[in-house]
């Protein structure tokens, strides 16, 4: 029964509450210290761990074989991957966009992308079957009811009623935004989101439930208070800013994490985010 619940994104099945929490709680105590406030207690706060939702039973031998381009299914693994490619190129000038002829002949325009991104920032040192399995794990969760129940169930299972602060990072906050729509009947609290894809259209944005109308999504009944904070180069949250289509009580703040602009590490260790999860859990101690 902890006061903050932290939330990870994709791609974290082979780790586990504990080795999350043990990278997510020195950075938040870092962003604490640059905020002038005083660090949490370690019990204060506990990670809602979903990612073995997406581990694989074991198999023999060498196991499964790695994904690669022809692996990637049309629809939404493939229009996640062309998105991620399009706003890399749209920032970072060592990544060509897809309307530079490709120095290779690949045989898809999947395979440029995955190309492309391996000289992006956020998917610097990663393999082409990971980039493909994190496409896969997004779709996943928006098109496998089961999947996206038990993600959700992981989460809830975490919130109390001593429940003040969620702060959820990249597709956990659709985790955490959709489980708060969920659940109108729980406790006040804050929510902070950071390198949130909440907004990105056709993508998340319109694969969200409860269903936006209008252009506008359903304001989670729980939560009083909602910071949402975005680094300008990050990939992922594409849309910067929250408060049109979700709520003009959002406060949507900007944030430099260098050269990886979606790791959860630099956004915590942000004075922004420690001011953030200082006033939420109303401490004085925050400098001017």
């Amino acid at each position: 029964m902890t006061r903050v619940v932290l939330v990870h994104g994709i791609a974290q099945e082979t780790k586990g509450e504990e080795s999350l929490l043990g990278a997510w709680y020195p950075a938040l105590c870092d962003g604490l210290a640059r905020a002038g406030a005083a660090p949490l207690d370690r019990a204060d706060v506990s990670m809602a761990f979903w990612g073995h939702v997406f581990r694989p039973a074991g198999h023999r031998a060498l196991g499964p074989p790695p994904l690669d381009a022809f692996d990637v299914e049309p629809g939404l693994e493939e229009e996640l991957l062309l998105g991620w490619w399009e706003a890399a190129a749209a920032i970072e000038r060592r990544v060509p966009g897809p309307e530079e002829p490709a120095r290779l002949r690949t045989p898809r325009v999947v395979q440029r992308a995955l190309n492309a991104l391996s000289h992006s920032a956020f998917f610097a040192g990663v393999s082409e079957s990971l980039m493909v399995h994190s496409a896969r794990q997004v779709r996943r969760y928006f098109t496998e009811p089961d999947v996206r129940a038990a993600v959700q169930a992981e989460f809830a299972g975490r919130v109390t009623d001593r429940t003040e602060l969620v702060v959820a990072h990249s597709l956990g906050s659709v985790v955490a935004y959709e489980a708060l729509c969920a659940h109108p009947g729980w406790r006040d609290l804050t929510l902070i989101t950071l390198g949130s894809p909440l907004g990105v259209r056709r993508l998340v944005f319109d694969r969200l439930l409860p269903t936006p109308h209008s252009d506008s999504a359903r304001w989670p009944v729980p939560v009083k208070a909602w910071t949402n904070i975005t680094d300008a180069g990050d990939a992922v949250a594409l849309v910067k800013e929250l408060a049109p289509a979700f709520g003009r009580r959002i406060t949507d703040v900007s944030v430099h994490n260098g050269a990886q602009a979606h790791d959860v590490r630099p956004y915590l260790t942000a004075r922004e985010t420690g001011v953030a999860v200082a006033h939420a859990l109303d401490r004085s101690r925050t400098s001017p």
